[in-house]
C-alpha cells in the first residue's frame, strides 16, 4: 500500500542528490545567471523548480536538487553564493526536509480501460481534473516517490502526455516548543 501523497512518508532523493534552497532578488537575468553558471561548471542540475518567496514580490526561492556527483556540494555553494543577486543558500538534507512533486497525464481512455484508470488514480490518491470521451486527465501532488509510483503504474495505459514540474522542499519543523 502507497503512503499517502500529501501526508505519508517523504520520498527519498537517491543519496547522490543534494536539494538546496536559494534565497534570489527578483530580478531579470537571475536564473539565467544561476544556469549558467551550472552549465560553465558541468554541474548537473536534476530539478529545477522558481517562484515568488513568501509572499514577498522582492525574492523568489528557487529550489536546485542537485547531482553531487558532478561536482563537490561545497564548490556548487560557494559558487552559487557568489552571485550578485543570491541572498541564502540553505542545504537540505533529504531526512530534514519535506518534498513534493506535481504530475499531470494525460491518458487515452476507452469503455475498456477507464474502470481501471479510474482504480489507479484512486490507489494512488491522485485526481482526475479533465475528462472528455476519449481521454483523463490525471493530477498527483505527492512526494518524488509517490508520483515515480503513479508514473511507474500509467505505463500500462496508452499516454497523451505526461509532465512533472521540479521539487519544491522546505526544511521540516522541528518539535513543537513548550510554553
Amino acid at each position: 500500500m502507497s503512503p499517502e501523497p500529501l501526508l505519508g512518508a517523504t520520498g527519498r532523493a537517491p543519496a547522490r542528490h543534494h536539494i538546496l534552497s536559494v534565497l534570489v532578488e527578483n530580478k531579470p537575468g537571475v536564473l539565467a545567471r544561476i544556469a549558467g553558471l551550472f552549465a560553465r561548471r558541468g554541474f548537473n542540475i536534476y530539478s529545477l523548480a522558481v517562484a515568488p518567496s513568501e509572499g514577498n514580490a522582492r525574492f523568489s526561492r528557487v529550489t536546485i536538487v542537485v547531482d553531487a556527483e558532478s561536482a563537490p556540494l561545497e564548490q556548487i555553494v560557494g559558487q552559487l553564493d557568489k552571485l550578485v543577486n543570491v541572498v541564502a543558500i540553505t542545504d537540505l538534507a533529504p531526512n530534514d526536509a519535506i518534498e513534493r512533486e506535481l504530475l499531470l497525464a494525460t491518458l487515452s481512455v476507452d469503455d475498456g480501460n477507464r474502470g481501471d484508470v479510474l482504480d489507479v488514480v484512486a490507489n494512488a490518491g491522485a485526481a482526475i481534473i479533465d475528462v472528455n470521451a476519449l481521454s483523463v486527465t490525471v493530477m498527483l501532488a505527492g512526494t518524488p516517490s509517490a508520483c515515480d509510483e503513479l508514473e511507474k503504474s500509467l505505463e500500462s495505459f496508452a499516454e497523451v502526455a505526461l509532465q512533472r514540474t521540479g521539487r519544491v522542499a522546505l526544511p521540516r519543523l522541528g518539535p513543537a516548543a513548550t510554553a
